[in-house]
């Protein structure tokens, strides 16, 4: 079977083939796409919860032209599959892929052959005895002759001459069509995909469509049938199906263990460089750096006894109790102490400090090269990416919840973002190929999807409409929503008629089908063992750059760790404003400096003057500011947290702004939930907290709110979320939680599927948009001229830019092409009052 991962090839999702082969009966099915095993995770995965047996392969294309079927016997036939795979990628053009009959013969240990079929090497340009000769004397008893019959005339003749080769060389002959969708159904869309493949109207595509829709997945009665006159070569569909044992499960992935030190090494100072942290005596909203000790070092004077060792496990102990020193001082508090044994317990029962330890290094590559950088995400849920100087949050002092990151219930990997510089970002990236050399290190996939503009582009075209009429109808479409006929119909288009109708309703079928293989904008998967083990490689556009054929949900599913190596423009913005800051007026500053919880500063967000602000600069993000009126650090973790999706598609804001306002009175739908809701006045606004409300109001177990969040994040593609409506309200109406409190709760799940966004992160991006907002108000005209130098980002466009600075009375010079260097800088021929009551 070929699924949609053989890029506009298939018409089927790998899970409609599962599906279907268990509806009809099979017992068991394989997935092999086209140079490559894109789809066997999702195929896996539903196999898993039909019980269905999926049998792992590829269809490997030959630089002769010709092609041969590769199915994994067991764990080592799969890593050489993955392997010759990986080789036929590397050596080719992106998405292109060739090798020899000699290769394949080198990697068949592990595997069974299937050639034949119509475009087996029986019609390509080698002589059929040799290459026969040569898999017979590799496979042994694993080659077999691929009989496949569609009704195609040209078949007949093929078949002639493989059962003549098949005699002659003694290999049996198996029964195997070529399935390119479930149902026949999916016939005229095959044919779609086609002509996009090629370029070329449906009308011009000739031969190369197929001729009839008998590459269906067809029942065993059916199929038995078709091969009525030869019982054997059906029956050794089951013996194949026998001898091939492996499944995904047995994939026993380990990371890439550090290099330890000797075991009188004292841990290296922290925060010495460029990351952001979070210095006590500025209440969590400045970043500290450290700064140097009296011997002329920088970091913790002494680290706790008994923590001496060279295991992963010792130094990560060791170097996040340096660490605490360093964010806490000399007397760690209790509290912070009891959070990090807490942590380090874990970590160490789920085998994950060498993770933690890749990330602590990463930051300190950053740090030794003046690289700003911080992490976000769940992990700043974590004292112990605190105390390494990964993350900027302290989540003691802000009660963030460290399950949501890590939990022995869930027991899957950490996810850690690391956000960059954009202009440094590729330094970084090309440190981990060095560090871990390229069979060790490659990033993650990202898959290109349609959606309803390029599926209604893309279909149009292979329907032979004009390209400037389908350019002009996808503008006014929604990018996740099915098209309406009624949305056809007030662009001039009637769907009722001729192609029209055809370009309706292939295009909401193509809808979610994969495009093409991007790349991942930082993941990377590291491994123990080479990486072509576990899933092949090839290129990707980018220059020096090689990329998994997963996405970050298969790696999710496999419980594979991934390393986000993030650009962030803001914190390129800010490394100019400082550096321009320190060559024109010679001042000396930091995010660990920056005064917090600035009276000026948050009187001018709440006055909505925030053009170039991180994250709080778009016209949303204004006219919500005037109503919310940050005035202090976890106003503006909220003003970040609130103008999206999630909050608004379950009506959370309004009731938010109300108590806030004093309109409304704070109440909670159940007693329960006030530990959950306190901190934003009974209204759920974070992912967190509505997972928590799963657990604490509707009973959810941690392996049923573990499934919620996959669903969540998954349900755009799996439409599985409508399964936890009826469980989620019923539950909380049970507890004596109101209905419509019940129902809004789910709305904002679903809200979150689409952009979900947790507290930590919130928190994380909080700290960058205040550092940005001080910048703005109190020097102005170096942030205008960082916010230019740092372009493209942001919202608005650099003549607005310009135009903002004005307001703030800095002089804007044209442009001389004489005396104007590359970059915007400030020459400032006089200080004049700032519009917030700062200097200029």
């Amino acid at each position: 079977c070929k699924s949609n991962f053989s890029f506009l090839e298939g018409a089927s999702h790998p899970d409609e083939l599962v599906e279907e082969a268990h509806r009809l009966g099979l017992p068991a099915l394989a997935v092999t796409d086209r140079d490559g095993v894109y789809g066997i995770v999702w195929a896996h995965v539903r196999a898993r919860e039909v019980g269905l047996k999926l049998i792992i392969g590829s269809q490997v294309s030959v630089a002769d032209g010709s092609t041969i079927v590769l199915l994994a016997q067991d764990r080592g036939g799969y890593a050489n599959l993955c392997r010759l795979l990986t080789t036929g990628r590397l050596r080719s053009e992106k998405g292109e892929s060739a090798v020899g009959w000699d290769e394949i013969c080198a990697h068949a240990s592990g595997l069974i052959a299937l050639w034949g079929g119509e475009e087996s090497l029986i019609v390509g340009d080698a002589e059929p005895n040799e290459v026969a000769g040569k898999l017979r004397d590799s496979f042994d008893d694993r080659l077999y002759g691929l009989l496949t019959r569609h009704r195609h005339e040209e078949e007949v003749a093929a078949e002639a001459r493989l059962r003549e080769c098949a005699k002659g060389y003694g290999f049996p002959l198996v029964a195997a069509n070529e399935v390119l969708y479930h149902t026949p159904a999916r016939r005229p869309l095959q044919d779609i995909l086609t002509a996009i493949r090629h370029g070329v109207p449906v009308a011009s595509c000739g031969r190369r469509l197929k001729p009839n829709a008998e590459h269906d997945l067809k029942s065993p009665y059916a199929f038995a049938r078709l091969f009525a006159d030869d019982p054997a070569a059906f029956n050794r569909t089951l013996e194949i199906a026998e001898r091939c044992s492996f499944s995904l499960d047995e994939i026993r992935y380990r990371y890439p263990s550090e290099h330890l030190p000797d075991p009188s090494t004292r841990a290296p100072a922290m925060g010495g460089g460029r990351s952001l942290g979070i210095s006590p005596e500025n209440r969590g909203v400045a970043v500290s750096e450290r700064s140097e000790s009296k011997d002329g070092e920088s970091g913790a004077p002494g680290l706790p006894g008994g923590l001496h060792g060279t295991t992963s496990a010792a130094w990560l102990r060791r170097l996040t109790f340096g660490g605490a020193h360093w964010r806490y001082g000399e007397t760690i508090p209790s509290t912070v102490v009891g959070q990090l044994e807490k942590e380090l317990d874990i970590i160490e029962a789920l085998d994950y400090p060498g993770y933690f330890l890749t990330m602590w290094e990463i930051v300190e590559f950053c740090r030794a090269h003046g690289i700003l950088c911080q992490g976000r995400g769940s992990a700043a849920n974590s004292a112990v990416c605190y105390c390494l100087g990964v993350t900027a949050v302290d989540p003691v002092r802000m009660g963030l919840l460290f399950e949501r990151f890590i939990s022995k219930e869930r027991a899957e990997p950490p996810d850690i973002d690391l956000d960059i510089e954009h202009d440094r970002r590729e330094e970084v990236i090309q440190h981990v190929y060095d560090k871990y050399g390229r069979d060790h290190a490659a990033m993650v996939a990202n898959v290109v999807r349609y959606r309803s503009r390029s599926a209604l582009r893309d279909v149009g075209k292979a329907l032979g409409l004009s390209e400037t009429a389908l350019d002009r109808a996808a503008k006014f479409l929604s990018s996740y929503e099915n098209v309406q006929p009624e949305m056809l119909e007030q662009l001039g288009i009637d769907p009722s008629q001729g192609l029209h109708g055809h370009l309706l309703e292939l295009t909401n079928e193509i809808l979610d089908f994969p495009r093409h293989l991007s790349i991942h904008p930082g993941g990377f998967l590291l491994g123990h063992e080479p990486v072509h083990d576990l899933v092949p490689i090839e290129n990707a556009t980018m220059p020096e750059r090689t990329v998994i054929q997963w996405d970050k949900e298969d790696l999710e599913e496999l419980g594979l760790f991934k390393v986000d190596l993030l650009g962030l423009g803001g914190l390129t913005q800010l490394d100019l404003c400082f550096t321009l800051l320190r060559e024109h007026r010679g001042i000396e500053l930091s995010m660990a400096t920056i005064p917090p919880e600035d009276g000026a500063t948050y009187e001018m967000i709440c006055q909505s003057d925030t053009v170039g602000v991180f994250q709080i600069e778009s016209r949303a993000q204004m006219a919500m500011l005037p109503r919310l009126r940050p005035r202090n650090f976890y106003d503006l973790v909220i003003e970040i947290s609130i103008v999206r999706p999630g909050p608004i598609t379950g009506g959370m804001v309004h009731p938010y702004l109300r108590r806030r306002q004093g309109k409304e009175a704070i109440d909670y739908p159940h007693p329960t939930l006030i530990p959950v809701l306190e901190k934003t006045l009974g209204v759920p606004l974070f992912q967190e907290q509505v997972m928590r409300l799963a657990v604490v109001a509707a009973d959810y177990t941690p392996g049923e709110a573990d499934q919620l969040r996959r669903d969540m994040a998954a349900w755009h593609r799996t439409g599985r979320m409508e399964r936890h409506r009826e469980r989620l309200i019923t539950r909380m109406r049970a507890k004596g939680i109101a209905p419509e409190f019940a129902k809004r709760v789910f709305e904002q799940i679903r809200g979150f599927g689409e952009y979900g966004f947790p507290e930590s992160h919130a928190a994380s991006f909080a700290l960058i948009a205040y550092a940005t907002a001080w910048l703005k108000c109190h020097y102005p005209a170096e942030f205008a001229c960082s916010l230019l130098n740092a372009q493209p980002m942001g919202f608005y466009a650099p003549a607005t830019i310009g135009e903002d600075a004005k307001r703030h009375r800095v002089i804007v010079r044209p442009i001389d092409a004489q005396s104007s260097s590359w970059q915007c800088s400030h020459k400032a021929p006089a200080i004049l009052p700032c519009a917030w009551g700062c200097a200029m």
